[in-house]
């Protein structure tokens, strides 16, 4: 079943509720209405002070192959409602044959450090072929997004160290550990031991052995020497098996034997225990034998948290192999990503802009065709506007804050700035090119230089400033005022 779901069309990666309502505006003649939507989230994840952009290179290799072929749609066909009738007739069926994208489509790129309320993703086209798209694209960015985040705040405790994604055994199935593989790798990983994901991505592999090749031999020190023997150009030590500090004792025995051959000991991994002790007596071990350069590796249920505190113990950790709290996001497994309408083009041509209303007023969304325009100074980002593209920025822009109208900030056009979203699909033909994972992940090292501190530390971080250019703001209160006054009518 594995093999057959990733040979299939990925086409009907969606929720039913998507398909209901593209039958609905296929019978009521809206199909080829078009309409506007942004995908965006509304809190950042982990309590932090800012997100991650990742998953739009899945978001291309999705849409270029999105096509219902004779088995979706068989499959379709054969879905029934309550009364045991077919839900879908055949014109539709036909319909969806037929059918070839045609839907623009603007985005932030990939390692792109973003914030609440800003579109990730705008799609413009026909209504029907926008709705389609909702449930995979939410499913593409949410979880990218979310693992990128997780392992860009492990990067900044992290510093100059190593970082290896050790996660694929713990991960939420195959998809989850390929797809996480590479967000980590976004988000600031040097390597994972995930063998798929550095065939697709190109990602750097890392890995020795695991305590069951030492607990295969009589003693930990054959199964160090054995091993050492068969693999001498890869060589960090697993040495927690039975007494840590008697296998890093037992390592550097290995370690003479290898530069003896020409080789050295790469490191040994510390995998449980007080990794903060233990780090740090190691380190006395391996340099009272002359093993300055080798690696102290820890493991164990580590996040950023866990790393920060052993830091400031004093731990001589160097390398740090990082699974289960990354590539399942622990601490918050899942990214509040939505994906709204914000217009409707009309008969006459115009935009009739849309708004969710809500008692909550974070659920509240914005409507128009938006854009996010990132100003800057010579210090680095200084704030973020969200503007409607439909009504041109002349001369000096305002921004509101939608959750303290009393701050105001003004941009003159002499202040330097950068539109986030970018054309990536034209009328469904990809237009845009995408970069490597690594020019990805250098991308998010740039951008992170360039924010306040504030917003990158993990307690009560620094708010960065987005708001709403003032049309828009008025035109999202006015439109709440109007839907408001209707319903109570």
């Amino acid at each position: 079943m594995i093999n057959q779901l990733y040979d299939t069309s990925m086409s009907l990666l969606t929720d039913l509720y998507q398909l209901t309502m593209a039958y609905g505006y296929w019978k009521s003649g809206k199909a080829e209405q078009e309409a506007v939507f942004n995908l965006y989230f509304r809190k950042h994840p982990f309590q932090g002070g800012f997100t991650v952009a990742a998953g739009l290179s899945s978001v291309i290799e999705y849409l270029q192959e999105y096509r219902f072929n004779d088995e979706d749609l068989a499959y379709i066909a054969s879905l029934t409602g309550s009364d045991g009738n077919r839900l879908f007739d055949d014109g539709f069926i036909d319909y969806l044959r037929k059918m070839e994208l045609q839907c623009s489509i603007d985005a932030i790129p990939e390692g792109t450090v973003v914030f609440p309320n800003e579109p990730l993703l705008r799609i413009q086209g026909p209504i029907l072929q926008c709705q389609l798209l909702e449930t995979p694209l939410l499913n593409l960015i949410n979880f990218q997004s979310l693992v990128a985040t997780k392992a860009a705040r492990m990067r900044l405790v992290a510093k100059e160290d190593a970082l290896l994604e050790f996660g694929l055994r713990r991960a939420q199935g195959p998809d989850g550990g390929v797809t996480a593989s590479r967000a980590a790798y976004i988000g600031g990983f040097d390597a994972t031991s995930n063998v798929l994901a550095g065939k697709l991505y190109g990602i750097p592999v890392k890995g020795t052995h695991a305590h069951s090749w030492v607990m295969s031999f009589d003693s930990e020190l054959e199964a160090f020497e054995t091993y050492a023997k068969h693999m001498p150009n890869n060589v960090t030590l697993l040495v927690d098996t039975y007494d840590s500090l008697n296998g890093v004792r037992h390592a550097v025995e290995v370690g003479k034997q290898l530069r003896a051959q020409g080789h050295d000991l790469g490191g040994i991994r510390l995998d449980s225990g007080d990794l903060a002790y233990l780090s740090i007596e190691a380190r006395k071990i391996l340099d009272e034998a002359g093993f300055e350069k080798t690696n102290i590796v820890a493991s164990n249920d580590l996040d950023e948290y866990i790393m920060d505190s052993l830091k400031i113990q004093g731990a001589k950790i160097n390398v740090w192999g990082i699974g289960t709290k990354l590539v399942t996001a622990y601490d918050q497994p899942a990214l509040g990503g939505v994906f709204k309408l914000a217009a409707i083009r009309t008969e006459s041509g115009e935009w009739d802009y849309k708004l969710k209303l809500s008692e909550q007023a974070i659920k509240v969304s914005t409507p128009g065709i938006q854009q996010v325009r990132r100003f800057r100074d010579a210090n680095g980002f200084v704030s973020d506007m969200i503007f409607n593209t439909e009504t041109p920025l002349i001369g000096k822009a305002t921004m509101v804050d939608p959750y303290d109208f009393t701050k105001n900030r003004s941009f003159d056009e002499s202040v330097h700035y950068e539109d986030l979203l970018v054309p990536v699909f034209a009328k469904g033909q990809l237009i845009y090119k995408l970069p490597s994972v690594h020019d990805t992940r250098a991308r998010l090292q740039q951008q992170l230089a360039h924010f306040y501190k504030g917003i990158k530390r993990f307690v009560n971080p620094h708010t960065y400033p987005v708001g709403l250019e003032k049309e828009l703001f008025d035109l999202k209160t006015n439109l709440i005022f109007k839907l408001r006054a209707g319903n109570e009518a």
